[in-house]
C-alpha cells in the first residue's frame, strides 16, 4: 500500500501553485523582452507623433482656400521639412509621415489634386506644373476641411500613458510597442533555472547503437528539456542519468542544489519498487506535498519542495514524474507547466481550455480519469469520417469560380485522437495540441460528444482538413 493519499489533478495543480511564487525582477534589453513578463509599467516618455503629421502622400494647404490652383512654395517629406510657412494661397507637397508645415491646417490626398497642362510648363519630382518664372503649380480639385489627413501631436500616444503593464505578457506587437516609445533597458520577471535527471540503470543516451540486453533510449531528458525551454525556463540544466543507486541519486540532487535551479525535473524512480528512490530520498531532504494523483497516465506523480538555508533559505520545487515517456509528457503539461509560467510572472498561468467534439468515440475509465492526446482541427465537418472523405473528394470549381466560403456558424473545434494511448507509445503525443479532459465513469464517450480540451500546442499549426474549412468572406 502507498503511504500517499490520491489526489485530484485540480487538487494537485492548486498544491503546486501554492507553493511556487514569482522570481524577483531584472533587467534585460530590448532584443531580450520577447516571451518575458514585465514587472513594472512602462510610460511614454514624449507623444506620438510629436508633430502634426501627415496621414498621406499629397498637398499640405490652408483648408479655407477650398479648390483653385496654386504656387507649391515648399515640400516636407519624412525627416526633412523646408522652412517655409504656407500661407493663404499657397501649398506644399508632403509625404505620408512628415510633418505638417507651419500655416497649414490639412492635407490633400495626391489622388484629388492635378498637375496643371503642359502648356504652363511640365514641373519636376511630383508631376506639377510651372508657371511663370518657374514656379511650380498644383491644381487642387478637392476642397479640404480643417484637420483632413493630419495626425494630430500625441494623437496615437501622449507623454505619460502607460503603454504596456505590470504583468503583461512581452509579445512581437509589444516588442514594437516598446521600440516606440524608446523603452530600450526593461525591468521584467526572471525566469526560472531547470535541471532534468533521468533516472534507472536501463536508461542509456540516444546515441547508444545497438542496444545492450534491457537497455532503453532516454527519450524523456532530452524531451522534458526541449519542453522546458519552450515553456519559458531561462536556463536548462542537463544532469544526464541517475544510476539506481542512493549515493549516485543524492550527488545528482547535490549537483543541482550547487548549480542554484530553481526547479528540478526528474522522470522514473517514483513508482512502488524497490529501487524506485526518488520518493525516500525527498522524503530525507525536503518535503513531499503528494506523492500519488487520480490521472490517466501518470499516477505516480510526485511534487516536494526543498528549503535550501545554505543558500539564504531559498526554495527549489522538485517534480517526480513517471518513467514512462507519455505520463512524463502530460505530467509536464498538467502540473509542471503552470509552475514555471508562474515563476516566470504569468498572472494566469494554468492551461488555456477549450470546446471540441469527438470525431470517435472513447471508452471511459471508471477507476481514474484521462488526459487524452488529441489533435484539434477547425472544420464543418468532423475529420477522418466519410463525410471528411466525400468533401476531399469533390471536383475542385472551374478556374474562374471562387470557391465557397464555409460559414462560420457551421465550423467547430473537432478532437482527433492520436491513436492508442498506452503511456510507452511516444508516438500517442506526436502532433498533440490539446489534452483531452475524458472524465471518470463507465461505459463509452459517443462520437460528436463536446469535452473539454486543454492546450498544450500552438493551434496556427494545426492540421487544415481538405475540404469544410471556414473562410472569412471579402478575404
Amino acid at each position: 500500500m502507498s503511504a500517499y493519499k490520491m489526489i485530484s489533478i485540480p487538487e494537485a495543480q492548486d498544491i503546486v501553485l501554492s507553493h511556487t511564487q514569482p522570481l524577483g525582477a531584472v533587467t534585460v534589453g530590448l532584443a531580450g523582452a520577447l516571451g518575458r513578463v514585465l514587472s513594472e509599467d512602462v510610460r511614454a516618455p514624449d507623444s506620438l507623433p510629436p508633430f502634426p503629421a501627415s496621414i498621406k502622400d499629397g498637398y499640405a494647404v490652408v483648408a479655407a482656400d477650398g479648390c483653385g490652383e496654386f504656387p507649391v512654395i515648399g515640400e516636407s517629406r519624412a525627416g526633412q521639412l523646408d522652412d517655409v510657412p504656407v500661407r493663404p494661397g499657397t501649398v506644399a507637397y508632403i509625404t505620408t509621415g512628415a510633418p505638417v508645415p507651419p500655416g497649414a491646417d490639412a492635407v490633400v490626398q495626391v489622388e484629388d489634386t492635378e498637375a496643371l497642362p503642359p502648356g504652363e510648363g511640365e514641373g519636376e519630382g511630383e508631376g506639377e506644373g510651372e508657371g511663370e518664372g518657374g514656379q511650380r503649380r498644383v491644381r487642387i480639385a478637392k476642397a479640404a476641411r480643417p484637420g483632413q489627413d493630419i495626425r494630430p501631436v500625441g494623437s496615437d500616444i501622449t507623454e505619460g500613458d502607460i503603454v504596456l503593464r505590470a504583468g503583461e505578457l512581452v509579445g512581437v506587437a509589444e516588442v514594437g510597442i516598446l521600440a516606440t516609445v524608446g523603452a530600450v533597458q526593461l525591468r521584467v520577471h526572471a525566469t526560472p533555472k531547470v535541471a532534468v535527471l533521468s533516472t534507472g540503470d536501463e536508461v542509456v543516451d540516444p546515441a547508444t547503437r545497438p542496444l545492450g540486453p534491457g537497455q532503453i533510449r532516454d527519450a524523456n531528458r532530452s524531451m522534458l528539456l526541449a519542453a522546458a525551454a519552450r515553456g519559458g525556463a531561462g536556463e536548462v540544466v542537463d544532469l544526464g542519468v541517475a544510476r539506481d543507486t542512493p549515493g549516485h541519486l543524492e550527488g545528482c540532487l547535490a549537483a543541482a542544489i550547487d548549480q542554484r535551479v530553481d526547479v528540478l525535473i526528474t522522470s522514473g524512480g517514483v513508482s512502488m519498487g524497490d529501487r524506485d528512490l526518488i520518493k525516500p530520498l525527498l522524503q530525507r531532504q525536503g518535503t513531499i506535498h503528494f506523492g500519488r494523483v487520480r490521472m490517466k497516465p501518470g499516477k505516480p506523480l510526485t511534487f516536494a519542495t526543498l528549503s535550501l538555508p545554505q543558500q539564504g533559505g531559498r526554495q527549489m520545487l522538485v517534480f517526480g514524474l513517471p518513467g514512462n515517456p507519455v505520463s512524463s509528457f502530460v505530467c509536464f503539461h498538467l502540473v509542471v507547466l503552470p509552475a514555471l509560467r508562474k515563476m516566470a510572472g504569468w498572472a494566469h498561468p494554468a492551461l488555456r481550455r477549450v470546446a471540441a467534439r469527438l470525431t470517435s468515440p472513447l471508452r471511459l475509465d471508471p477507476e481514474r480519469p484521462e488526459y487524452h492526446r488529441a489533435t484539434l482541427q477547425w472544420s464543418t465537418v468532423p475529420p477522418g469520417t466519410p463525410a471528411a472523405a466525400a468533401a476531399a473528394a469533390e471536383p475542385p470549381p472551374p478556374a474562374a469560380a471562387a470557391p465557397s466560403p464555409a460559414p462560420l456558424a457551421a465550423c467547430e473545434l473537432w478532437a482527433v485522437s492520436t491513436g492508442n494511448q498506452i503511456s510507452s507509445r511516444l508516438l500517442s503525443a506526436r502532433s498533440a495540441n490539446a489534452l483531452l479532459e475524458i472524465p471518470c465513469a463507465e461505459g463509452v464517450l459517443p462520437a460528436g460528444s463536446l469535452v473539454s480540451a486543454l492546450l498544450i500546442d500552438d493551434l496556427g499549426c494545426m492540421p487544415v482538413p481538405a475540404g469544410g474549412v471556414a473562410a472569412t468572406p471579402g478575404f
